[in-house]
């Protein structure tokens, strides 16, 4: 089952002094790039590492930032006025103020300064840290639910290229009895044009030597090669983190069409696999998304 690195689960923890809030976001990334912004309650108690590595335990791999949030409820988690604070951020404002000429309600500034309200600090127990343990892991389960949802509209635009490419290869096939004739054609054309300038040669070893040169062209193995590299796209598309794995699939699919439109020597067969080409950039460019 694909999944995408991209997604979005956000949880809300309602406790008896305070509401946690757990969001967390992702894109995608080689390997796991995880930012954490946290309330200064849960610095101190530093939880940083234990909550890093609960989420690369869920989500593996990509760029994750989560953010946690506090919010205090009345009448259980006041406020309070640093009021050192205060007197500092007036002196100063009233000394600047008076040096300038200017006036103004410097209170009124002075209770917009950082941190001169003070929110009061609660005891993160045991308890309420394993109810915040199971927030992150229901917001980290909701990401993983969005990632399997837009996999799963992936799969279906993969296997959809898949087919077109399976298609175009079809399409080849009533034109390679045309193909071969065409180049024996050319090839008996220029010896024929040319045989003024040979004395003698030995006609048997010429056509050894042509039916040498259309096997060299022909491209049945690669067109073997390409079906099952496709059916085992479509096979490992079912397993679980397989992005790495179909990016090396593509690859070899890659390097199939690359022969075919190589030994093509026909316009119609090159113009179909130019198709083909299109289609597998169209998957290249959503595998990086993949996990």
């Amino acid at each position: 089952m694909l999944q995408s690195m991209t997604g979005f689960g956000s949880h809300t923890l309602q406790g008896k002094d305070v509401n946690f809030t757990v969001d967390i976001k992702s894109i995608n990334s080689k390997q796991f790039d995880f930012i954490l912004k946290l309330p200064p309650e849960l610095k101190e108690k530093e939880k940083e590492n234990e909550i890093r590595q609960l989420v690369m335990n869920a989500l593996c791999r990509g760029k994750v930032e989560c953010v946690i949030s506090i919010e205090k409820k009345n009448g259980n988690c006041s406020a309070s006025l640093n009021k050192d604070l205060i007197f500092s951020y007036y002196n100063e404002l009233k000394s600047i103020a008076e040096t300038l000429g200017e006036k103004g309600n410097l209170l009124e500034i002075v209770m917009k300064m950082p941190e001169v309200v003070e929110s009061a600090r609660f005891e993160l127990d045991d308890l309420l840290w394993e109810q915040l343990r199971q927030s992150i892991q229901e917001a980290c389960n909701k990401l993983t639910k969005s990632r399997e949802e837009e996999g799963a509209a992936l799969a279906e635009d993969f296997a959809l290229r898949i087919r077109l490419i399976l298609q175009y290869l079809d399409a080849i096939e009533p034109m390679e009895s045309e193909r071969i004739d065409q180049i024996r054609g050319r090839l008996n054309k220029s010896l024929n044009d040319s045989r003024d300038q040979w004395q003698q040669f030995d006609e048997n070893r010429l056509e050894q030597e042509i039916i040498f040169y259309l096997e060299k062209l022909d491209f049945t193995e690669e067109k073997v090669r390409l079906r099952k590299h496709c059916a085992y796209f479509m096979e490992t598309m079912k397993e679980m983190q397989n992005g790495k794995k179909l990016s090396f699939i593509t690859q070899e699919i890659g390097r199939e069409i690359n022969t075919l439109g190589s030994k093509a020597c026909h316009a119609e067969i090159q113009q179909l696999v130019v198709r083909m080409k299109d289609e597998l950039e169209k998957i290249k460019e959503q595998l990086a998304n993949i996990l």
